[in-house]
């Protein structure tokens, strides 16, 4: 981005979100929570994936929520794809945007992909190859970059090599991934800076952070001093992967945008409209989330109706 004082968010509730929701959400209510991102000022929004419904089947619909999502001009939609089968299906159904996934942790990669990290490299180069042959801007994943849970500390040559090779193969930004909210914000410093060292433009680099340890936050603000100016976040924090034990907590939009916002960086986010979604998904879920902005303004909002009862 050109403005260093402006920042792009990627909204992942309504995939990343939601995948792991025991209770299936239905389609209707994923739309209404894309609609309500999209009123609050969302651009970039990850709206389902297209893995084998039984692999997550709270993602099974993922044809029919595409398919009526709303005609945005200015609203890149985005689609998971794990393997050229899905891609198949998520260009059928008309995605335009797709992100792809492996881990920087072989371990990881072996327990979340049934593969080595080499075939899963070998894999997503011949689907990038296809999606950039059909035209689609590719958004590649790189999981555990900052800790695994079964391996501790990753070797951050693996994600230099990684991230070079997916830039290779056609992906247009690296979303360097802290999958179980095990960085610090000395060690994304770091990481940024031993990217940017080995030709890694930062300007296609972009954070997916989770809370788990209570750090998105400040693991952000080090990837804005470094230079990073794409931050991944779920609306109230709702969210975590199923595959990797205690990953529970995205790092929340909300906190994002209200932290942002108060050191006069511009998100282009309305944070009371998304404040307003947090809500809505919460009643929609039937359970408390865990933003911390998202805490403060839904006490605030369950007083303020004691107040009028």
């Amino acid at each position: 981005m050109n403005d260093p004082n402006t920042i792009q968010i990627h909204e992942v509730a309504p995939r990343d979100g939601l995948q792991n929701e025991a209770e299936i959400v239905s389609t209707a209510d994923k739309l209404s929570l894309i609609h309500r991102l999209i009123e609050a000022g969302m651009h970039d929004i990850e709206v389902t994936s297209f893995v084998r419904p039984s692999w997550i089947p709270q993602l099974a619909d993922a044809t029919e929520v595409v398919t009526q999502l709303p005609q945005c001009e200015d609203v890149r939609f985005w689609a998971l794809v794990p393997n050229r089968r899905g891609l198949e299906r998520a260009i059928a159904a008309g995605v335009n945007h797709i992100a792809t996934f492996m881990s920087a942790s072989q371990t990881h990669n072996q327990k979340n992909l049934n593969r080595t990290q080499q075939e899963s490299l070998v894999g997503l180069q011949r689907v990038h190859e296809i999606a950039k042959d059909e035209g689609l801007q590719i958004r590649a994943y790189l999981s555990t970059v900052f800790g695994c849970p079964y391996e501790g500390e990753v070797n951050p040559t693996a994600t230099v090599k990684l991230s070079q090779a997916l830039l290779e193969s056609g992906a247009d930004i690296i979303a360097l991934g802290d999958t179980t909210g095990m960085a610090n914000p000395r060690q994304v410093s770091e990481m940024i800076h031993l990217l940017q060292s080995e030709g890694v433009p930062t300007e296609r680099l972009a954070l997916h952070l989770h809370d788990t340890r209570g750090t998105a936050l400040a693991n952000a603000y080090a990837g804005f001093q470094a230079g990073v100016r794409c931050f991944d976040g779920s609306v109230a924090g709702v969210g975590g992967c199923p595959y990797a034990p205690g990953a529970s907590g995205n790092a929340a939009t909300d906190d994002l945008v209200h932290m942002f916002e108060s050191m006069g960086v511009n998100t282009g986010i309305d944070l009371e409209k998304l404040t307003e979604t947090g809500l809505f998904l919460a009643e929609t879920l039937n359970r408390t989330l865990p933003g911390r902005y998202h805490q403060y303004r839904a006490a605030t909002h369950s007083l303020v109706h004691r107040k009028l009862a």
